[in-house]
């Protein structure tokens, strides 16, 4: 039954690229059922584990042996890799059901099937992996997979880029992930989860040193570890392949966002817990960065017009709560909002697609305006998406997101405290923009052409199913759920995520003032009276007050991403591409092929010839 869970996506990958051209339409129709397959095969496995609280590993083959190294392909499964198959194998199957009908025009409708089961199978390995070879494999994969579905559109030149883009931040994070995994090697001596977690203690005192500084193991592997997550999860520093991705289709944006490539980078550290409980240093270095991320992305947000970009840098800030979470030793708060945004993050996107089907693919949400008379399902999906990305009361995003917050708060540390502070700033700011889609879609005048106004309608059948599951579930799972990740009496992750009884405040948060508990739902009121006063009341004003030198200054930080675009390129890819310029290429690539290489070669013999032919003969008389 394992090797089914992880083997029957790669089915679907293998029968829609080899028979795609026979099976026609029908590739839909195969891809969908191996993966629903595959999440019914999880959620039996997550029925079983939930009563019986046991791991289960299948041991396929030895992969490597060299010396004192074996390397198996071995499954693994315990409470947390049941928890992140089922999130991924039911979100893809609704995003493969959704992708039926929104592609169904497409004429490479196959090769798109095969590529979403290609990148379920890939995520599948990583996050079932045994060890840390394994779990790299799913990792490239899944980055491989990204590139290909963001680049699905190959003949636009955008789409090159933004391929080209991911993959180049995805591979220098990647790097580093591979340092970190070489450093574990050398250290250890062994890939295996079990074996490093059980022995991590014992290696405290051993230092690497790094020039003239002696540097603690543990802290340069989480470093690096987090460092090669920050990619993967789209942290500042390594976010800006993250807005360009939407050039990819709208079902793939959900799928990279809701269930597997930033998911993986939050995965990591849930799984490598008991590492970096041992590492404050990387503790909070995390922390830190995922409440600067946080902020970033929801800050960002604010002004953002197209539409997918905007839901884009809400991943960006809800991953910085999950790493947020993560350098604060709340593993499994952070898992819970990990999987409740995956519920109501595809909600969002896969609406959002629906309003990009219906208004002829157009994204720029200036443009948009008045589709609540004519798209009123969408209309209410995209507003249970909103409220749970804002957190509103009893919705599954209040039940994660201001658990963290409060997690944050009563640490009782300075990182704590730090994180709370742009974390509340930053449920304002998300709040703020997700009105102003609500408004300026729904709500606002029309912008657009008369057609299109009167040809906008409701989709099929294939996109409104996924559309009124995921409402669903994002509405309720919040609630049913919230015992078995935070409840003082849960031991469902108690083996698979590393927990401090010294640091496990869940009491802490029931005896909170209820003003302090009250303060996220107050900037929230805030930002939605803030977005309806600036976009619907008093619009005026709002151009107006652009035209001001100070407000301006604010506007354009805001929409030029906080200059992040500017800094890489200037101090990161400008210098290192003339470096490679000079010498890279024509010292070393091209000096070497003029040097050794057939022209250089077939240039010395012409020379030698000439030298012989213009040599006089001394056997050749000559007569004057």
């Amino acid at each position: 039954m394992l090797f089914l869970l992880i083997w029957l996506p790669f089915l679907g990958f293998l029968g829609g690229s080899l028979f795609g051209r026979w099976l026609g339409k029908g590739v839909v129709y195969f891809t969908t059922l191996n993966v629903l397959s595959s999440f019914l095969i999880s959620f039996y496995l997550f029925n079983e584990l939930f009563w019986i609280n046991s791991k289960h590993n299948l041991l396929i083959n030895l992969w490597v042996r060299v010396e004192n190294l074996d390397i198996a392909w071995e499954i693994s499964m315990d409470s947390l890799n049941i928890t992140m198959a089922c999130i991924v194998t039911f979100i893809s199957t609704l995003v493969h059901l959704y992708s039926s009908e929104y592609m169904k025009e497409d004429p490479h409708l196959q090769r798109f099937m095969s590529y979403l089961s290609l990148f379920t199978f890939f995520m599948m390995i990583l996050i079932t992996g045994n060890n840390f070879i394994q779990m790299f494999v799913g990792w490239e994969g899944v980055g491989l997979s990204s590139y290909l579905l963001i680049n699905f559109w190959f003949t636009r030149i955008q789409a090159n880029k933004s391929a080209i883009k991911a993959m180049l931040f995805n591979r220098i994070a990647d790097l580093l992930l591979l340092i970190a995994i070489c450093s574990i090697y050398i250290i250890f001596e062994t890939f295996d989860y079990t074996i490093i977690f059980s022995i991590a203690s014992l290696i405290t005192d051993i230092k690497i040193i790094c020039g003239f500084f002696d540097i603690s193991a543990i802290d340069f592997i989480c470093i690096l570890l987090f460092l090669g997550a920050m990619g993967k999860s789209a942290q500042l520093g390594f976010h800006n392949w993250l807005p360009d991705a939407m050039e990819g289709p709208t079902p793939v944006s959900a799928l990279i966002h809701a269930a597997t490539m930033v998911t993986a980078g939050v995965f990591l550290l849930v799984r490598c817990s008991y590492l970096f409980e041992l590492s404050i240093t990387a503790q909070t270095f995390v922390a830190f960065i995922g409440a600067l991320t946080a902020l970033f992305g929801s800050s960002v947000g604010m002004y953002t017009h197209d539409l997918k970009r905007v839901i884009a840098f809400s991943t960006c800030s809800q991953l910085g709560y999950m790493m947020l979470a993560c350098g604060l030793e709340q593993y499994n708060a952070a898992l819970f909002h990990l999987v409740t945004h995956a519920f109501f993050k595809a909600l969002l996107f896969l609406t959002a697609g629906s309003i990009i089907h219906s208004a002829f693919d157009e994204q720029d949400t200036r443009k948009l305006g008045s589709f609540l008379r004519f798209l009123p399902l969408t209309y209410i999906c995209f507003l249970i998406g909103s409220l749970n990305l804002m957190g509103t009361p009893f919705l599954s995003g209040f039940y994660t997101k201001d658990m963290i917050l409060e997690l944050a708060f009563t640490s009782y540390t300075i990182p704590g405290v730090f994180c709370y502070i742009l974390g509340i700033i930053s449920v304002f700011f998300t709040s703020s923009y997700s009105t102003r889609l609500l408004i300026l879609i729904f709500l606002n005048a029309p912008n657009s052409n008369k057609f299109y106004i009167q040809s906008t309608h409701e989709n099929g059948f294939a996109i409104k199913i996924p559309l009124i599951i995921l409402s669903i579930l994002s509405i309720i799972i919040g609630g049913l759920t919230a015992d078995i990740f935070y409840g003082l009496g849960t031991n469902f992750y108690s083996t698979a995520i590393f927990f401090n009884i010294n640091n496990f405040n869940n009491g802490d948060v029931e005896f909170m003032s209820g003003w302090f508990k009250s303060i996220p739902l107050i900037l929230t009121l805030f930002g939605v009276c803030f977005s309806f006063f600036t976009y619907l009341i008093n619009k005026k004003n709002f151009i107006f007050l652009k035209q001001k030198t100070k407000f301006a200054a604010i506007y354009k930080f805001f929409i030029k991403k906080w200059y992040t675009d500017r800094l890489v390129n200037q101090i990161c890819a400008i210098p290192l591409l003339l470096w490679s310029k000079t010498y890279s290429y024509k010292k070393l690539d091209r000096g070497l092929l003029e040097i050794l290489g057939p022209t250089s070669l077939i240039r010395i013999t012409n020379e030698i010839l000439l030298k012989e032919i213009e040599k006089p003969n001394k056997n050749i008389k000559h007569y004057y």
